[in-house]
């Protein structure tokens, strides 16, 4: 069993000292079901990337930023205590303060199309 509360001290403490202001680990691998801590000094950004399948991000520590389209021109805020769906689109993570979440990801699933491969499926479906 891991203790959030720990993994989020120590990797923050490693974020402050690393020249990225970042630090993570991937502390559950469990068949397609991913859970990682990401500590992040204030300022820093995670640059606009993929969604997996499924994703939720928790705040467990600070006021992070998530950035998307679908979130808004500004993003949306988030404290500590506070969980968000990620949207199924690019996005991207920025620290307001010193801040540690939790993601938890979903990278694959058996019969449950992402909203990508649906919204394909129904453009194949309507060409017909």
């Amino acid at each position: 069993m891991d203790d959030l509360t720990a993994l989020a001290r120590h990797h923050l403490d490693r974020a402050k000292a690393d020249p990225h202001g970042r630090s993570s680990h991937l502390f559950l691998h469990d068949g397609p079901l991913r859970q990682s801590v990401i500590a992040m000094v204030a300022g820093c950004e995670l640059d606009e990337h993929n969604a997996p399948p499924a994703a939720s991000l928790q705040v467990l520590h600070g006021h992070v930023r998530l950035t998307a389209r679908e979130t808004g021109q500004g993003g949306l805020d988030l404290i500590a205590g506070q969980v968000q769906r990620i949207p199924q689109e690019r996005h991207g993570l920025v620290a307001l303060e010193d801040s540690v979440v939790l993601l938890t990801a979903v990278t694959a699933t058996v019969g449950c199309p992402t909203p990508t491969e649906e919204a394909a499926a129904h453009q194949h479906a309507d060409r017909r």
